[in-house]
């Protein structure tokens, strides 16, 4: 079983008060309760695929793209699932060495080649991580792809999770190369065109390769659409966008991250709350798409992207997700 989302005790006074006790509907509690954080931006509620809470708190609006930060390599992990329904990929076994052939540096540990496709999405690659402290000095390289696959083997590849920005930075380089298309051209014509919603172009690294798992921008509104995508089991407007047997695959737990405990799947994490099994895009500084199926739901919220060591946020995000939001949607 996914472990719960953990609970904090963040706000007091009035706002620990119940809906009730203070005259407030559920849903202006929940508001109230996003509107005292000061980072947070917008929050967006639906149920059933009808728009519950939709608030604009400060920063850019519900229609203007805004950094989605990690939750990025949720979009690039649905992408993979696109490609290989589209059979421009073989599966999740399919290994990367004679795809990407010659960029793998001569001077890269052999075991690089074997890593898999499912491998890189579930993030046990086995590659050393250039996330958290590592990943200033991986920007700063001039080859990001060059410098992910030269990374030292800390565990094999299927074993421990070992989050990293430069594994999901090698997925979008497989898929580029795979289909003989940028990332941002896939973006747009296997997600952006069949969900009518716009995706931007995104920074590209030094060798030219965009970003894969990082700075996609998303309007918030288009994030609620990608989720409730996924929430209706990969369809959207009654087309099958994403393939359906992909949707429970990326949503079976593969592994648990030694930071923060939670479980992740292929792409997305995984946990659960007030019994509900929760499936989420996390990107730094509160960049969240949370999807419940068994309620029906779909929660997107946006934060300012640049507030540093905001990853503590996400606390407080899950604490408005279990104790205001999930409350006023079973109340709907």
């Amino acid at each position: 079983m996914p472990p719960a989302i953990a609970r904090r005790a963040l706000l007091a006074g009035a706002l620990a008060l119940p809906a009730a006790a203070r005259g407030a509907t559920p849903f202006e509690d929940a508001a109230a309760m996003a509107e005292a954080l000061p980072h947070l931006r917008t929050l967006i509620v639906a149920r059933g695929g009808r728009v519950l809470l939709e608030k604009v708190f400060r920063g850019p609006g519900l229609d203007r793209p805004a950094n989605i930060k990690s939750a990025s390599k949720t979009v690039i992990a649905t992408l993979a699932g696109i490609a290989i329904g589209r059979g421009v990929l073989q599966g999740l076994e399919q290994p990367i060495g004679p795809i990407l052939g010659s960029t793998i540096p001569r001077e890269a540990d052999p075991r690089v080649r074997g890593i898999t496709i499912g491998q890189l999405l579930s993030m046990q690659a086995g590659l050393a991580r250039t996330s958290g402290t590592e990943y200033g000095r991986w920007v700063s390289s001039r080859n990001w792809l060059r410098a992910a696959l030269m990374q030292p083997m800390e565990d094999v590849p299927g074993g421990r999770m070992i989050y990293s920005t430069g594994t999901s930075h090698i997925l979008g380089a497989v898929l580029a190369r795979a289909s003989g298309h940028s990332l941002h051209r896939l973006a747009r014509d296997w997600l952006g065109s069949p969900l009518n919603i716009t995706i931007p172009d995104w920074p590209r690294a030094p060798e030219g390769l965009h970003f894969g798992g990082n700075e996609m921008l998303l309007s918030p509104r288009a994030l609620l659409t990608f989720a409730e995508c996924w929430r209706n089991g990969g369809r959207h407007a009654g087309r099958q966008v994403v393939p359906a047997d992909f949707v429970p695959r990326a949503w079976t737990p593969q592994a648990r991250s030694a930071w923060s405990g939670q479980m992740y799947g292929l792409g997305w994490w995984i946990a659960e709350a007030r019994g509900q099994p929760v499936y989420f895009a996390w990107g730094y500084g509160g960049q969240m798409a949370y999807v419940l199926p068994g309620l029906e739901a779909s929660v997107v919220i946006t934060s300012n992207p640049e507030v540093p060591r905001a990853n503590g946020q996400v606390h407080q995000l899950h604490d408005l997700l279990m104790e205001r939001i999930l409350p006023a949607v079973e109340a709907a």
